[in-house]
């Protein structure tokens, strides 16, 4: 039944594509034809019996909280590489101004070692979190 199919393709529209939304489309497009074809068998008109299964249904709020945790999943991008990438180029970036400044302002003593281990620790978690993001 075509408004069937228009009433549901219209309550799914802003869900992103998956195999769980083609899922639950088809069982509440079966779910209204069976519901409509029941009232018709009790006398209603078919328009009629399309729109009270429409009005009955009501709306779909608790199936797109069923479906929310996967919308955030999908929607969700992996940035753990992007951090590693930009942590990297950023640690390389301090150690370089480090570099720079001890030996162009007090090139006697050699001090730019220490805060670079303190600036090591950025990339080197930014890699773990990537790794345990690949692993899971």
């Amino acid at each position: 039944m075509k408004p069937l199919k228009q009433h549901v393709n219209e309550l799914f529209k802003d869900i992103p594509d998956s195999e769980k939304k083609s899922t639950l489309m088809q069982e509440v497009l079966q779910n209204l034809e069976e519901k409509v074809w029941d009232l018709i068998e009790q006398g209603k008109e078919e328009e009629d019996a399309i729109n009270k299964a429409i009005v009955d249904f009501g709306d779909i709020e608790d199936l797109k909280k069923e479906l929310d945790v996967e919308v955030i999943q999908s929607s969700k991008r992996d940035f753990t590489k992007y951090n590693l990438q930009y942590s990297i180029w950023g640690s390389i970036l301090i150690v370089s101004l480090f570099i720079f400044i001890n030996f162009y302002y007090s090139p006697d003593v050699i001090w730019f070692v220490y805060p670079t281990f303190a600036v090591l620790w950025w990339p080197l978690t930014m890699y773990f979190k990537w790794v345990k993001r690949k692993q899971g």
